[in-house]
């Protein structure tokens, strides 16, 4: 069992012992640009990051600190500019954000790591950035308005911040998850142009932090989809500091479920906040699949159907054209009966049946339409090969996503 806070009481300073800022550094023209999370003490740490060759200068950084460090204790994170594309000097600049934040921390640079977000294929104004390090040293704070504050900051084309924070009892002490996330655009499985930073004041091992991390991300960040892309600077990172003072958690302990569930829930959460904020988006999109021969079967299926643009474009103009989803099952690669397959498109405003043993029924187009028309509508694939099941999560597409990302850089 666990607890959700309430909206505006979540994010990275939820949890004891971390605080965080962002401010305005002038890498972009008015916009807060950069943030930072720190924790009073060493945290154990895991993270995960994009399967993209051309993978960003602080993703290397970071690998090489997961693989590495037993420890840190801070993260410094940019947007405006990805440090992508960027050779040696990319990786010299990933290097000294880490080592401009430990110094000025008093603490060492290998437990610092580093996130960039923006324009690809851009030199760091490294200026700007040690000045915006030095503001937001001076501007950490554990109120809930210093996590707002690094929530906004990490922002490109996002529309909003996206936080969220739970609790959970372990041995009779409340231990605390908190995160934010960044995500709108070049989303897709297999991680997405996102950023998300969780923090904890669970005890816990760094091997049990990444080992509970990697299944938890398969079901959450690599099942969501706007638009097919992903980027070179996807990260997820997690910080534990043990700070609850709740005994340490490790598997098959009293209170890990409870402390996994919470765990795999704020993740889910941000996942889909990411999606809702899709760049141009109006319609949220939750692909189900039950009844598959496998957990793989059923996650590629769902997320076949969910990244399909002309899925997404058939949400965007509210027609109920179901031959767009089977079509999609189909190229999935994935084995399935489709003489079996039952089809539904279900929303607040009813649900309405068009598949039923592989073959169309009749249904009311114009009640189609108004289940459609809602913000958040459902799609229901029930085939009979198996028990699995899997829920991907997309939104539509539409004139405005062209709009955004023809002008970008501008």
């Amino acid at each position: 069992m666990f607890e959700i806070l309430k909206k505006g009481q979540g994010g990275v300073t939820a949890a004891k012992g971390f605080s965080a800022s962002g401010v305005a550094c002038g890498l972009k023209k008015r916009k807060k640009d950069m943030a930072m999370i720190y924790s009073a003490v060493p945290c154990t740490f895991a993270g995960a990051f994009t399967t993209n060759l051309a993978a960003a200068a602080p993703v290397a950084w970071d690998r090489k600190l997961v693989a590495e460090s037993t420890t840190c204790q801070a993260i410094v994170v940019n947007s405006g500019n990805a440090n992508a594309c960027t050779g040696e000097k990319g990786l010299s600049d990933a290097h000294d954000m880490a080592e401009i934040t430990a110094e000025a921390l008093g603490i060492a640079g290998k437990q610092v790591l580093v996130c960039s977000t923006g324009v690809i294929g851009v030199p760091m104004p490294m200026d700007t950035i040690r000045k915006g390090i030095g503001s937001c040293i001076e501007a950490l704070g554990t109120d809930l308005s210093h996590g707002l504050d690094a929530a906004t900051a990490i922002l490109t084309t996002d529309t909003h911040d996206k936080q969220v924070g739970v609790t959970c009892k372990i041995g009779g002490k409340t231990v605390t998850i908190g995160g934010m996330a960044k995500g709108s655009g070049m989303i897709h499985p297999n991680m997405a142009t996102m950023l998300s930073f969780i923090t904890t004041d669970a005890c816990i091992s760094k091997s049990a932090l990444q080992k509970l991390l990697g299944p938890t991300i398969a079901q959450s960040y690599n099942m969501i989809s706007v638009d097919g892309d992903t980027s070179t600077n996807d990260t997820v990172l997690v910080l534990a500091n043990g700070q609850s003072g709740a005994t340490e958690l490790e598997e098959g302990c009293e209170g890990w479920e409870d402390f996994k569930d919470a765990f795999t829930y704020v993740h889910t959460y941000l996942a889909k906040e990411i999606v809702r904020d899709g760049e141009g988006a109006g319609t949220f999109i939750e692909v189900t699949v039950r009844g598959a021969r496998t957990l793989k079967d059923a996650r590629t299926l769902a997320r076949s159907v969910v990244s399909s643009n002309l899925v997404k474009a058939a949400f965007f103009g509210s027609d109920a054209n179901w031959g767009r989803v089977v079509c999609a099952m189909g190229y999935s690669g994935v084995d399935f009966g489709i003489g079996h397959l039952k089809l539904s498109f279900v929303s607040g405003k009813g649900e309405v049946l068009v598949v039923d043993k592989g073959l169309p029924i009749p249904f009311d187009e114009d009640f189609a339409k108004q289940i459609l028309l809602e913000k958040e509508v459902k799609v229901v694939a029930e085939l009979k090969d198996g028990d699995a099941t899997a829920t991907a999560w997309g939104c539509d597409l539409t004139y405005d996503y062209v709009r955004i990302n023809g002008d970008y850089r501008s």
